[in-house]
């Protein structure tokens, strides 16, 4: 009688479960020595990565792996996220995948879960100051400084003399932002102590909005009087809203870079308005962090993260993966090939005339 009422019990536990878990759960293992995962996603605004791409690749994982998981996305808002967290470990979470909006906040939630025995991936942003116990990420001051030799290029190839350069920053609030500028400023700011390049203007971008970048980047246009002949923006929906300036001025030919190899910015980059974006395989960096998650949840000692990076307080062990540029040149053997995005998403409406030859 009482394994009737045991697995009874079991069963309705079961059913009261979300659908993402008992998908999760379905998979394989043994649920009742596992813990679950929260991946706490930042926003939809800054990138669409977050949903389209980092979201799908991290359900599949899971489920293939047999582990419970939620996953949440704060849509800009520090508390929130900060309330998703508590919330998913009160639901059982042992282990936080945690994109931050800002080091401060992100401290906080880490701080938070370490008092209650959960463990904390830093992913794709590291917590400064914070005790998170790993950080899977790419080579942040690599991609940048992939972007500064891709507008190098770009100018090169146009051949023009003392280019005016503006600057288009992420948030101040990202230490990833900061990270990038690091890496395009080792290669174009010695453009300008030479006197070989002009830097028209260089700013931040609160939060990533691409709506307050165009409002920035059109007063650049205004300053300037149109004077502007490239751009480094320091990913897609910067460079966007830079393009987006640049057409109703009728402002031509301007190298704009970019990254993230968001759809919209690699059709961009077909059509010939965006000179440059920098791909990070997604996938890779979604399966690097899931990897370690599982072992986490599953009270295992991960074994990947075999690089560390110091976070101000703490050399957290690391998995570091490597970005690579993209250019109309490489689209075909590059997000096409590894599948990260299609021949179908990419060559419609306008660009279709873009994708003769992929």
């Amino acid at each position: 009688m009482g394994a009737l009422v045991a697995t009874a019990m079991l069963a309705f536990a079961a059913g009261c479960g979300g659908e993402e878990e008992k998908k999760g759960a379905a998979g394989g293992g043994d649920a009742e020595k596992q813990g679950k995962i929260a991946v706490l996603l930042p926003d939809s605004a800054s990138s669409d990565r977050w949903e389209t791409d980092d979201r799908k690749f991290f359900e599949e994982a899971f489920k293939k792996a047999g582990v419970e998981y939620d996953i949440q996305n704060a849509e800009g808002d520090a508390q929130q996220q900060q309330t998703q967290a508590e919330q998913a470990i009160t639901n059982g979470a042992t282990v936080l995948l945690l994109v931050n909006l800002d080091s401060g906040s992100g401290a906080t939630i880490v701080s938070n879960a370490k008092a209650q025995n959960a463990k904390v991936i830093d992913y794709d942003r590291l917590t400064l100051e914070a005790d998170s116990d790993y950080y899977v990420s790419f080579d942040n001051e690599a991609v940048g400084k992939l972007q500064g030799e891709g507008l190098v290029k770009c100018i090169e190839d146009r051949r023009l003399d003392t280019p005016n350069i503006a600057v288009l920053n992420g948030s101040p609030t990202d230490n990833n932002a900061k990270l990038f500028k690091n890496g395009y400023d080792s290669v174009i700011n010695p453009k300008f102590e030479s006197g070989e390049w002009k830097e028209v203007d260089d700013q931040s971008v609160p939060d990533w909005d691409n709506q307050q970048a165009l409002t920035i980047f059109e007063q650049m246009l205004e300053k300037s009087n149109n004077e502007i002949d490239g751009v480094l923006a320091a990913n897609d929906g910067l460079g966007q809203a830079a393009i987006s300036a640049l057409k109703s001025r009728k402002v031509e030919d301007v190298p704009v870079t970019g990254q993230d190899a968001t759809t919209e910015g690699v059709q961009n980059v077909l059509a010939g308005d965006q000179c440059m974006t920098v791909y990070k395989a997604i996938k890779e960096e979604a399966d690097a962090a899931s990897e370690l998650a599982v072992a986490l949840a599953k009270g295992e000692t991960p074994s990947t993260a075999t690089d560390s990076i110091n976070n101000g307080k703490k050399d957290v062990p690391s998995v570091l993966l490597e970005p690579v540029a993209v250019t109309k040149d490489n689209v075909a053997d590059t997000v096409i090939k590894d599948g990260f995005r299609t021949k179908e998403e990419l060559c419609v409406g306008r660009f279709k005339a873009d994708c003769e030859g992929l």
